[in-house]
Parts: structure tokens; sequence; C-alpha cells
């Protein structure tokens, strides 16, 4: 594949249809998305695998979504990685890119050297979606478990949509020769749209969290276990890329599955923190509250977690009791 039609896909989510199996899907490719979220930060190596990961989840959930504006996945636990939240926010216009973000909170001292999974403990995983203005934000949660973050989202979705729903996400630095080492991620999504089973509609089970083999019978059952068959033959190389196009991905894994593609959505780093947001969020606070917050320099400092982005305000220019002619000097 010539190094034009690679680009062409990098930061890209492709949606498909499996005409055979009525079974949905996304392909991602994630590379400047990465490196912009990434970059910001020194992160350990299991939290930045913990953060491409969602990323990479966040990718493909949010183009299944016609959003008006932001979809938020957030893991919040006890472990050693307390937080890790990413915002996907819908295309403003036709033909525009959606933008992705991410940032992670941890304890470093408590860090092992084990898996990635690993350091995230009791906790859950949240799914949350804010339509805008003068719409009901709504929020999902599971239970942070099965051993990894793309197993959390896959429970999310059979617990609380009934849609059994299938990741495969491979990421990483990437070393290809005379290019600088990067970060590349890549993702096939699969989803089934079946009614929900017995468990759920009469409220029958052991109790336990969902799975998407709970959700599907009889010819849906065969179909989602194939197609997930053949998804477990593709190669983490294959996933990432960059020289298999996703066309060229789904015809290999599902030429007879009958692969039908749409329209591509791109995806770009983007944050939406400005100066004028840290002021809206300083003007609840009085002149007291704001000299608390004011630094020996004599200034009020706020820094992005998400871009990394500093913003270094006048006291006498922030709060409800700031002066108007203060404010615009």
């Amino acid at each position: 594949m010539t190094l034009g039609h690679q680009i062409a896909w990098d930061d890209t989510v492709l949606p498909f249809q499996l005409d055979a199996s009525d079974i949905r899907g996304r392909v991602a490719r994630l590379d400047g998305v990465l490196n912009g979220i990434l970059k910001q930060h020194d992160y350990p190596p299991q939290v930045e695998a913990l953060v491409a990961e969602m990323a990479l989840l966040t990718a493909l959930i949010g183009q299944t979504i016609k959003l008006r504006w932001k979809l938020q996945l957030q893991v919040q636990s006890k472990g050693a990685v307390r937080m890790i939240a990413t915002d996907y926010y819908g295309p403003e216009a036709e033909g525009e890119p959606a933008r992705i973000r991410a940032y992670a909170s941890y304890d470093a001292e408590r860090l092992t050297d084990g898996p990635a999974f690993d350091q995230v403990g009791e906790g859950y995983f949240a799914i949350m979606i804010d339509q805008g203005q003068g719409m009901t934000p709504y929020q999902g949660i599971t239970p942070l478990e099965g051993g990894s973050l793309a197993a959390c989202a896959e429970t999310y979705f059979a617990q609380s949509e009934q849609l059994p729903t299938r990741f495969s996400l491979s990421f990483g630095q990437s070393t290809e020769p005379g290019v600088a080492q990067h970060w590349r991620g890549g993702g096939v999504m699969l989803q089934h749209m079946p009614k929900a089973s017995p468990f759920v509609a009469s409220g029958e089970g052991d109790g336990g969290t969902l799975s998407a083999s709970d959700l599907v019978q009889e010819d849906e059952a065969e179909n989602w276990n194939r197609v997930n068959i053949l998804l477990d033959t593709v190669d983490e190389i294959e996933l990432i890329g960059p020289s298999l196009p996703p066309n060229d991905l789904l015809l290999r894994l599902f030429h007879e599955e009958q692969p039908r593609v749409f329209d591509t959505q791109t995806v770009r780093f983007g944050c939406t923190c400005s100066e004028e947001r840290v002021r809206q969020s300083l003007s609840i606070y009085s002149a007291q509250d704001i000299e608390t917050m004011t630094t020996d320099e004599g200034r009020v400092t706020a820094d992005c977690q998400f871009c990394g982005a500093h913003y270094d305000l006048d006291p006498a220019t922030v709060g409800f009791e700031a002066q108007d002619s203060a404010k615009d000097s």
C-alpha cells in the first residue's frame, strides 16, 4: 500500500454491515489521535496502554451514536489508576471530523509490573451521552471486571442495552523503518441487534452480569458465533495497519458474510478548553475565594488535564465580583 493510501486511513472509523449475518460494525484506525492524547503526558507504560484502549473504544462507540454533542467513557476505580476519562465530540457539520480527548489520574507508587488491567481495582466503567442543552444526559455503568476495558464495554452493552457486542483491539508504538516511532492503534467492533433474551424479559437467570451469548438464540446465535470465530483469526498487525486498508481487512475476515461499507468518519485529537471556559468555571467564586487560589506571584493559574494548556489570569478579572473594566483589560 502506498503512503498516500496509508495516510488516508489514519484516524478514521469505517462503518460496515454484514448483510448475510445481520451484524453491523466499525473498523477504527488511530494514529495522530493517539499521539495527540499521549504526548501531553509522561504516562507509565501500563497507564498508556489503558488510555490507548479507552481511546479506541471511544472512537468505535462514538461513531455508532448520532451525537449532537458529546459521548464520555469513564473508569473510576480504587486501584493504582484511579480514573480514566475520554470524550468524543460529534462532527459539528457534515464532512467535519469528530474529536477525541483523554486523560488518566493514577498513583505512581501503587503501580505494579502486572498487566495493564491489573492497575485498576474495584470500581466501574461508565458510558455517558450528553446531547446538549435542553436534553437529559444519559448514563450507564457496569463493574470493572472481565480482564480488559473492552470486556467491560461488552458487558455494558449486554447488560444495559441488550446488544451483543464484541471488540477486538490492538495498539502500541509503531517502529516502521524510516519513520519516527509513534503510536498506532486499531480495532473492530461487532454488534448484533436482536430482541432481548428470555433472561432479560422474564427476569430469570443466575443474577450475574449478562454476556453477548445470553442475548442471541438459534439462527442469530449461529450467525453471531460464526462471525466471532472469523474475527478471532485477525492478527494484531492487521488491526493496527498500516499495510492493510480497512476495506481489505473486512474482505479478508468476512468475505462470505457480504460486507457492505458506508461513509468513513474522520477523527482528530481535539480539546474544548479555552480561557473563556476557565473564566466561566471561576465565575461562581467571590473575591475572597479567588484570593485563596492566587499564587505567590499574584496570578490565578489553571492547567487542562486533557491537552496540557496553561492559563494564567489576573485575579482581579475573575470571579463574580470582578470589575467589568478589569475583565476587559
